[in-house]
């Protein structure tokens, strides 16, 4: 996702994590919390409190041979930067996961929200001088490989199989660029799949890579390929999808793929790039009780931004059988500012299902539901979609003096919302409804004591 920018670089148009990573420490400058106010224990050392916490949450991009353009990996490095860390956790920016707290299903997987509690911490140790503490207190090292990892590998291993695209010649000046190459998935054998991840080349790629979206296709009676909807969809900060365990998305032998790639040129010549698909698969035999897709849901209306001015688009959808909402990403450009996903069920009754109040094109998120909080919407229910658009002086990204409308390229906005969908019956639902009935029940006996 190549995102405008005009007043933090001479180049209008900047993509990639090395260069979002240094701007997501380092723009939008404002109040933040006091010690006193937030409440936290005034004895808080970086041996003993805030090493852990930088361990876990940002050494993951803040180490050598990673995105951030700055290292977090000893006591020196995280002081050097400590207003700053204060300042964009603080205000929640960092790390950077957008989803709203307090607003829609908040059990998600892969949450990379910082609790009330940490933030607190870090807030209360720079404002009582970065206090290093007990060398002996400091946690054990993380141990980081230096090459490029697939970002679920900690979690599942290597990917079972890799799709490339065939190469293509980035140059180092022009405009967008779009590249649809179709590949064989080079498959011997039917297999359900569990999780993928599209990987841009490291470091050049992730620079240059707008978007990439691998979409599959099947061989029909008649000779054509049919298009089965996304297997995923990449766009900067996004790691990846991730099927509930009842669920899977079947590829076949002969399958292709038809890669759906757009680029920006960044100044550099990028020769040959060639972006990845990993796939891990489900055990050989496995069958599930569901089948799952993910397709690009658009919200229509006018996106006309005048300077200075904001815009409003939405979208609706009903299904014609009974459906689970597994995940839900927004998708924009840089004027985008929020979206929210509600479900008005067949009695009239409304819910908001998530809400990301405060979009940020750098970072792209595939918000996951735990599987037990993953909404069920009966037949009949109606999803409401709706975008919130800014092209004033308060956002960072843009050019406020000028105009903007709907559009492809870089510099145009966007409007629709990638969400995956597990497809079920009438029995499929009222199963899941039980189980999850009996679950609440003895979480709820547990908690008042009861055996």
């Amino acid at each position: 996702m190549a995102t405008r920018f005009v007043r933090l670089t001479d180049h209008p148009l900047f993509s990639g994590a090395l260069v979002l990573a240094f701007l997501a420490v380092l723009v939008l400058p404002g109040q933040t919390l006091l010690a006193q106010e937030a409440g936290a224990d005034e004895d808080v050392t970086y041996t003993r409190d805030i090493a852990p916490i930088i361990q876990q949450n940002c050494q993951i991009c803040h180490r050598p041979a990673s995105v951030a353009p700055m290292s977090f990996m000893d006591y020196r490095d995280v002081r050097r930067y400590a207003r700053r860390i204060k300042d964009q956790v603080a205000r929640r920016l960092m790390p950077p996961y957008h989803y709203d707290t307090g607003n829609g299903i908040q059990d998600l997987k892969n949450d990379w929200r910082l609790s009330e509690e940490e933030i607190d911490a870090i807030v209360t140790w720079v404002d009582n001088g970065t206090p290093e503490g007990d060398l002996a207190d400091m946690p054990e090292a993380m141990v980081w490989r230096d090459e490029q990892m697939w970002q679920q590998e900690d979690r599942l291993g290597p990917p079972d199989h890799v799709i490339k695209t065939l190469p293509f010649d980035v140059p180092a000046d022009g405009g967008d660029m779009w590249w649809r190459p179709v590949v064989p998935t080079e498959m011997t054998s039917e297999r359900w799949i569990r999780a993928m991840e599209v990987r841009p080349s490291f470091p050049a790629g992730r620079q240059v890579v707008h978007h990439a979206n691998p979409k599959l296709l099947r061989l029909k009676d008649d000779g054509d390929y049919q298009p089965l909807g996304n297997l995923s969809e990449y766009a900067m900060g996004k790691i990846g999808e991730i099927v509930p365990e009842d669920a899977a998305r079947l590829i076949k032998p002969g399958d292709k793929i038809e890669w759906d790639t757009h680029y920006y040129p960044m100044g550099y010549e990028v020769p040959g790039d060639q972006i990845e698909l990993g796939i891990w698969f489900y055990p050989e035999g496995f069958e599930p009780q569901f089948t799952q897709n993910l397709r690009l849901y658009p919200l229509q209306g006018d996106i006309f931004l005048e300077p200075g001015g904001t815009s409003m688009t939405q979208g609706f959808y009903r299904w014609d059988h009974p459906v689970r909402i597994d995940s839900f990403q927004p998708h924009g450009h840089v004027h985008l500012h929020g979206m929210q996903i509600k479900a008005i069920y067949p009695d009239g009754k409304q819910e908001m299902l998530s809400m990301v109040s405060d979009f940020d094109a750098r970072w792209h998120h595939s918000y996951i539901f735990d599987d037990d909080k993953a909404p069920l919407l009966p037949t009949g229910t109606v999803l409401v979609m709706t975008g919130w658009y800014e092209n004033t002086a308060d956002n960072p990204l843009t050019d406020s003096e000028m105009f903007y409308s709907r559009g492809s390229r870089t510099v145009d906005e966007m409007s629709h919302a990638w969400i995956a969908v597990s497809h079920l019956d009438e029995e499929g639902l009222e199963r899941i409804e039980t189980e999850r009935e009996a679950k609440s029940k003895v979480t709820s006996e547990d908690g008042d004591g009861s055996n």
